[in-house]
């Protein structure tokens, strides 16, 4: 105990003297913002998340000989600590591996499965309507948490041997015991009247995170001490401290409590899994993302071989041909992501169909560059894209020796379901909102519920998250991932091709204006700083086009021409950090 203490004050030393008080975190505030339009380089590792203190963490453990997965490991536990309306122990999540001395590349899938006792109808009213109250608030939308299994046996399979689990979590217990720094953009999201009455309301959220009944105030530290708890238990006993014993009883309570049906055994059950990843070529790069469960990597392999062939150097980044190609090609992709996805343990998904050249070629002819497609005409019978919420969190590593780690997790909305499991610190997920409640029937936007992502016992629900990493010649050039729903898919896709094709550092392929089309609801959305003559093109073409709030913020690393890894944090939003050495 004493060898783990010890450890814990060493590998928090670097984050303290980084973002040790008022003043230091305002300069980690600053080293982020001077971030925002430039590549950060590195000589050897690097590691690149939403969060400054978690992603100093997981630099230091690169720095102290760890591989690209031990840093991984890592910067998921800080995350649970440092970001916690995203970051955490209690959801799920994706991870794309690439180990550069064997050349494998596996995903592991850690999303929440359904408890056993779920049934197909447990979120509809009385009146046999989709209750939003019991899919997004109650403890019938918790799912069984992946977390702690799938970042586990990452550390377990695909770890370095130089960390023990333990030694991995420490710098997320020193940070919940001795305090993490607030940042401005934490006390912004704690301060808004709605997420304050939705955290307040749940004495066990408030006491987390209203310490003294008041939002913490940036440049202030903020422990907890109930998931510093937790977090021991883990690092002693490994996922058995999670999944067994106290904490896994607090877990089951509180979500009977609102009216749950997880059980222990669901808990002990659970299994992180790795799959074969969803893969493709374009142009001369390899792709390798996330298989379903998630929709991300098939839909983003398919899209991007719809376009392969299109002038990318007429076309030119944002040009209203090149808006126009993708919002197509999306329209296609959702529309078969709606139909089709599902868990692929209880469902027979046709990937390689999907991502087959033939099937590419056959949507590549029906698209016209004059005109676009009502999405009416794409599909005569359409389903149902379920919800997701913006509230996920990306990070993307990579070490000196070539190994990669593409990263995303989620507890589903903002801070998940709105409470936590009692006397564990441990905010809680509302994922199972992600199945579509009703099968067959329109929902309150007219679309009809997908049979695939129906809810069953033991399931786990489809998602849109798309960890991603882009190789040339065997090795990572890019790995790159992104929060935001629905339009995940849609925005690695664009940090890819304007990376590549369109010749962008890491960071201009980042913050260029974003654009989405999911289908239904059939319009293009666009952030601004699109040209109006642009739009007025879209708009001739049939588009209806809408400038709405920005999309994503995708985390990304870049292997330069010179050798150099080059970071970007997403300037969409505030708070994050490249960094490296």
């Amino acid at each position: 105990m004493k060898k783990l203490l010890s450890r814990v004050r060493s590998l928090a030393v670097p984050v303290a003297l980084a973002v040790g008080g008022v003043a230091s975190a305002a300069q980690a505030q600053i080293m982020s913002d001077g971030q925002r339009f430039h590549p950060v380089p590195a000589r050897s590792h690097m590691v690149v998340s939403q969060e400054a203190q978690a992603s100093l963490v997981g630099e230091r453990i690169l720095a102290e000989g760890g591989n690209a997965v031990d840093a991984a490991v890592a910067t998921g536990f800080a995350l649970a600590v440092t970001l916690p309306r995203a970051g955490n122990i209690g959801g799920g999540g994706f991870m794309v591996v690439h180990m550069a001395g064997s050349g494998e590349t596996v995903a592991i899938d850690y999303r929440e499965r359904a408890p056993g006792a779920a049934e197909r109808n447990m979120f509809l009213d009385e009146a046999g309507e989709a209750s939003a109250q019991k899919s997004r608030r109650s403890g019938l939308a918790v799912g069984v948490p992946g977390t702690v299994a799938g970042l586990a046996l990452a550390h377990e399979r695909y770890g370095s041997g130089k960390f023990t689990l333990s030694e991995l979590i420490a710098p997320a217990i020193a940070l919940a015991t001795d305090g993490f720094v607030v940042s401005p953009d934490l006390e912004a999201a704690l301060g808004r009247e709605r997420t304050r009455t939705l955290l307040e309301a749940d004495p066990e959220a408030a006491a987390i995170l209203y310490p003294g009944g008041a939002v913490p105030v940036a440049g202030s530290r903020l422990p907890m001490p109930a998931l510093a708890q937790s977090l021991r238990r883990i690092a002693e006993d490994g996922p058995a401290g999670f999944y067994e014993g106290p904490t896994a009883a607090a877990i089951v309570k509180t979500v009977a409590d609102r009216g749950g049906r997880m059980t222990l055994d669901d808990l002990k059950t659970y299994e992180a899994m790795v799959r074969e990843p969803a893969r493709g070529t374009f142009k001369d790069y390899e792709i390798a993302s996330m298989p379903p469960p998630s929709s991300g990597g098939v839909h983003l392999v398919q899209m991007l071989k719809i376009i392969e062939d299109a002038p990318f150097g007429t076309y030119g980044l944002n040009s209203a041909a090149m808006i126009h190609l993708m919002a197509e090609a999306a329209k296609h992709a959702y529309a078969d992501r709606a139909l089709y996805l599902g868990d692929p343990d209880f469902v027979d998904i046709p990937v390689a169909k999907l991502l087959s050249e033939a099937y590419a070629e056959s949507i590549r002819a029906k698209i016209s560059m004059e005109t676009t497609t009502p999405s009416s005409e794409i599909m005569a019978d359409p389903a149902n894209l379920p919800h997701e919420s913006n509230e996920t969190t990306h990070y993307s590593v990579m070490d000196a020796a070539g190994n990669a780690v593409a990263n995303t997790y989620t507890l589903n909305f903002s801070f998940g379901v709105g409470f936590a499991a009692e006397g564990t610190g441990i905010l809680l997920n509302n994922e199972l909102d992600d199945f579509s409640a009703k099968p067959g029937v329109p929902n309150a936007y007219g679309l009809i519920g997908g049979e695939a992502n129906a809810v069953g016992p033991r399931k786990r629900p489809l998602s849109s998250m798309t960890p991603t990493i882009v190789l040339k010649d065997g090795a990572p050039l890019i790995v790159t991932g992104s929060p935001g729903g629905s339009r995940i898919i849609t925005t690695v896709m664009q940090v890819i091709l304007n990376a590549t094709v369109h010749e962008r550092d890491i960071m201009t392929a980042t913050a260029a204006p974003r654009v989405h089309h999911q289908w239904l609801p059939d319009y293009i959305r666009i952030e601004e700083g699109i040209s109006h003559d642009t739009i007025r093109l879209l708009e001739e073409k049939g588009h209806d086009v809408r400038i709405q709030s920005s999309m994503g913020a995708a985390q990304s690393i870049m292997r330069g021409p010179d050798g150099l890894l080059y970071g970007a944090s997403d300037p969409r939003r505030p708070g994050g950090l490249a960094a490296g050495n």
